[in-house]
C-alpha cells in the first residue's frame, strides 16, 4: 500500500479471529529500538481513558481486544507484533491507531526499512505498507483500522511527530509526563508496570495479558511400533560425557529459547532489572583478563530506548559449585566493558537475595551480581508452557522441549537435590541425642531445608498454576538468621524441622514436618467444619469428601478454642463416625487432617533419599487429600437439635 491509501478488510480475508499487525525495521546503529503503542479512539478523536493506551507498561486492554505480543528478531532486524481482535472491541471504539515512538533524541529516520504488515488469524499476509520518508520524527503513526458502516477498513497513515510518545499521546487525549517517560525508558519496572494517567497520576493497577497458547495436556496418539522407541527430542541429553559439555549444552539451550520465545526471555531478564526490548544471546564469548583470557558461558544483550543492557552468564550443572575467584573475574571484566550485571546459574537456590558465593563487595559498586537456579528456570517455563501461555504455539512447544531437557538426569539441571555433607552427621547426632545449639552443621542443614522448601513450592506452582509459597510470619520469620536458628533449636529440642506452605486452593496453610527421630514426614491441614446444626452431620460431611483419601489419614475434631480433640484414622471413622464426637456435646469448629509418610535417610534424590521423600509426601497429600476437599465449606444449616 502507499501512504494515504485505504482498503476494506472484508475483501482481504475470510478467516475469522484476530488480526496480527507487525511493525518492522532495521536499527543499523544498534543504539536502540522503537516502542509500539496502540490507541483506541472514540468518535470524538480521543481515547476513552488511560486504559485505551496500550504500550510497553500496559501491554493489553482489559478485554484483551488488543495485545502487544512482543519483539521477535528477524533475519535483518526486529519485528514488533500486535494482536487486534476487531470483534472484541467495544462499540465505542471507532479507530485503532498503530504507532511507535523513540527516546533520547533517536529518530525514525535513523531506522531502515520501516514497514507495517497485516496478517489474518491463519498467518496469511494481507497487506504491507513500507514507509520511506521518515526523517526527524520521534513518534510515528504507521496505520489505523477504522469502522465504516458495519465493517472495518485499514488506512496507511505514515504520519510522524517530533514530540515523542508524550506528544503523540496528547494528540489522543492521554497525558504523559516527559520526566516519567524518560525514567521509564531508562529502567521500566517489570514488577509494577503502571502507565501514566491523563491527570499525571499513576493508576493503582494495570491489567496484563491473560492466558495464551499452551501445550495440550492430553497425550498424543503413540505410533511407536515398540515401547522401547523414544520420541525424537529437540534437545537430547545423549552424548554428554563430562561436566564441561553439560554446562555448554545447558547454556546454549537456555539462551536459544530465551531469544526465540520473547515472553520467556522477558520473564527471566526482568528478574535482573533488564529493560524490555530486543533480546539477543551469545555463547563462546571470550574476554581479555590480565595476562590471559576468560570465557563466560554466555552473554545476554538487550536493546531498548537508545541503550544496550548487557549481562555475562556463568553456568554450573550437577553438583558443581560456583567458584568465588571465577565470579570475581567476571565482575571485573563486566566493569571494564560497562556491563550491568553478572548472572550466575546453578542448581543452588539463593534465599532472601543472598548470593550462593561470597565475593569482594567492592566489585559490586559498578556491576550487579544476581543468581538464578535451574529450578527457577524450569518454573518460569512450566508456568508459560502449561498455564499462562505464550502468543505462538510453536513457542509453547519450544518451552516444552526445554522442560523435557531440564528434567533429564543427564542434563544436570534438576535444581536443588542434595541436603549437603552436614545432613548425615546431624541426623546421626539427633539419633544419639548429642546435637547442641552452636553446631555449624545444624545451621547448614537448616539452610538446606529452606532451599528444599523453596524449590518444592516452585515445582508445585509449575504443576498447578497456583502461587504456592512458604508462609513467612513477619515478626518471627523476617530475618533469615533468626529463622534458621529456630529450625536448629527445633532440631535440638524435638528432632523436627517444619515449614508452613500456602496453597491458594486450601482452607489454610499446609504444615510440613520432618521428624528425624521417628523417620516420619507429616503433612497437615486444618479446615473449618461446615455449618451443620448437628455435630455428627459435620463429621459425615467431611467423610463424604474423603471417601477416596488414604485410609491411614489421621482426622482430629477441634472444638472452639481447643488445640486438641478426638482423633482417629479415616479407616475407622468410615465405619464409626461417632468416634470424632467431642465429649460433653461440644460443637466441632474445625478438622485437622494429617498424613504420615516414611522419610528417606540419604541426603539426595535417590529412591531412599530425603529430598525425594519430601517431594513424594507433599505430592501425595496434595493429590489424595487437598484436591478432594471443597474450597467453599459454607453449607446451609440443617435444622434439628445439637447432638
Amino acid at each position: 500500500m502507499s501512504k494515504g491509501a485505504n482498503i476494506e478488510m472484508s475483501g482481504l480475508t475470510t478467516a475469522g479471529g484476530p488480526l496480527t499487525v507487525a511493525l518492522s525495521w532495521i536499527d543499523p546503529s544498534g543504539e536502540g529500538e522503537a516502542d509500539v503503542s496502540v490507541f483506541l479512539v472514540g468518535a470524538g478523536g480521543k481515547v476513552g481513558g488511560d486504559a485505551d493506551l496500550v504500550f510497553y507498561n500496559q501491554p493489553a486492554t482489559a478485554d484483551e481486544a488488543v495485545r502487544l505480543l512482543g519483539k521477535s528478531p528477524t533475519a535483518t532486524g526486529s519485528e514488533d507484533r500486535i494482536l487486534v481482535d476487531l470483534d472484541a472491541l467495544r462499540p465505542g471504539v471507532q479507530r485503532v491507531v498503530i504507532a511507535a515512538s523513540r527516546y533520547a533524541g533517536a529518530t525514525f529516520g535513523a531506522l531502515d526499512d520501516l514497514c507495517l504488515t497485516l496478517s489474518d488469524s491463519a498467518g496469511t499476509g494481507l497487506l504491507t505498507f513500507p514507509i520511506k520518508d521518515a526523517d526527524a520524527e520521534t513518534a510515528f503513526i504507521f496505520g489505523e483500522l477504522y469502522r465504516r458502516g458495519d465493517g472495518w477498513k485499514f488506512r496507511a497513515v505514515g504520519q510522524g511527530y517530533t514530540s515523542g510518545l508524550a506528544g503523540l499521546a496528547a494528540e489522543f487525549g492521554v497525558g504523559v509526563d516527559d520526566t516519567e517517560e524518560e525514567q521509564a525508558a531508562a529502567s521500566p519496572s517489570a514488577a509494577s508496570p503502571e502507565p501514566p494517567a491523563a491527570d499525571g497520576a499513576r493508576p493503582k493497577r494495570v491489567r496484563t495479558a491473560k492466558k495464551k497458547a499452551t501445550v495440550a495436556k492430553a497425550a498424543k496418539v503413540n505410533l511407536a511400533e515398540n515401547p522401547s522407541w523414544q520420541p525424537a527430542r529437540l534437545f537430547p541429553v545423549t552424548g554428554l560425557r563430562n561436566d564441561q559439555e553439560r554446562e555448554t549444552r545447558a547454556t546454549a539451550v537456555l539462551l536459544a529459547v530465551m531469544a526465540q520465545v520473547p515472553e520467556f526471555g522477558r520473564r527471566l531478564t526482568a528478574r535482573f532489572g533488564a529493560p524490555a526490548g530486543t533480546l539477543q544471546t551469545f555463547t563462546e564469548t571470550t574476554f581479555k583478563h590480565g595476562d590471559g583470557k576468560v570465557r563466560p558461558d554466555g552473554v545476554v544483550r538487550m536493546a531498548r530506548a537508545g541503550r544496550i543492557w548487557t549481562a555475562l552468564i556463568e553456568t554450573k550443572t550437577g553438583g558443581n559449585p560456583l567458584k568465588a575467584d571465577q565470579v570475581e573475574a567476571y565482575l571485573q571484566v563486566a566493569a571494564r566493558h560497562g556491563y550491568e550485571t553478572v548472572i550466575t546459574l546453578s542448581n543452588d537456590l539463593a534465599l532472601a537475595n543472598e548470593h550462593p558465593v561470597a565475593v569482594d563487595k567492592r566489585l559490586l559498586r559498578k556491576v550487579a551480581l544476581r543468581h538464578l537456579s535451574w529450578a527457577e528456570v524450569a518454573h518460569e517455563a512450566d508456568m508459560l508452557c502449561h498455564h499462562d501461555g505464550v502468543a505462538n504455539p510453536v513457542h509453547a512447544w519450544l518451552l516444552s522441549e526445554l522442560l523435557h531437557y531440564l528434567r533429564q538426569d543427564g542434563a544436570g539441571c534438576q535444581g536443588f537435590r542434595d541436603m549437603g555433607a552436614a545432613w548425615v552427621p546431624v541426623r546421626n547426632a539427633i539419633t544419639a541425642g548429642t546435637l547442641r545449639l552452636g553446631d555449624r552443621r545444624a545451621m547448614q542443614v537448616a539452610e538446606s531445608w529452606e532451599k528444599l522448601i523453596r524449590q518444592l513450592c516452585l515445582r508445585l506452582s509449575g504443576r498447578t498454576g497456583l502461587t504456592i509459597a512458604p508462609v513467612l510470619r513477619k515478626r518471627r520469620d523476617g530475618d533469615a538468621s533468626v529463622r534458621r536458628l529456630q529450625t536448629v533449636t527445633s532440631l535440638v529440642d524435638t528432632g523436627r524441622m517444619s515449614a508452613e506452605i500456602r496453597f491458594p486452593s486450601a482452607a489454610g496453610p499446609i504444615l510440613l514436618e520432618a521428624d528425624l527421630r521417628t523417620g516420619q514426614i507429616e503433612t497437615t491441614v486444618e479446615l473449618p467444619a461446615a455449618p451443620r446444626a448437628r455435630t455428627l452431620t459435620r463429621v459425615q460431611w467431611l467423610l463424604r469428601q474423603l471417601d477416596q483419601a488414604p485410609p491411614e489419614l489421621r482426622v482430629e475434631a477441634l472444638a472452639p478454642g481447643h488445640t486438641a480433640g478426638p482423633c482417629d484414622l479415616l479407616k475407622n471413622l468410615t465405619a464409626e463416625p461417632g468416634l470424632l464426637l467431642p465429649d460433653g456435646g461440644e460443637q466441632i469448629a474445625s478438622f485437622r487432617l494429617t498424613l504420615s509418610s516414611s522419610m528417606g535417610t540419604k541426603r539426595g534424590t535417590e529412591e531412599a533419599g530425603f529430598v525425594r521423600s519430601i517431594d513424594l509426601a507433599m505430592d501425595r497429600f496434595h493429590q489424595e487429600v487437598l484436591q478432594a476437599l471443597k474450597a467453599d465449606t459454607a453449607q446451609p444449616a440443617e435444622p434439628g437439635p445439637v447432638a
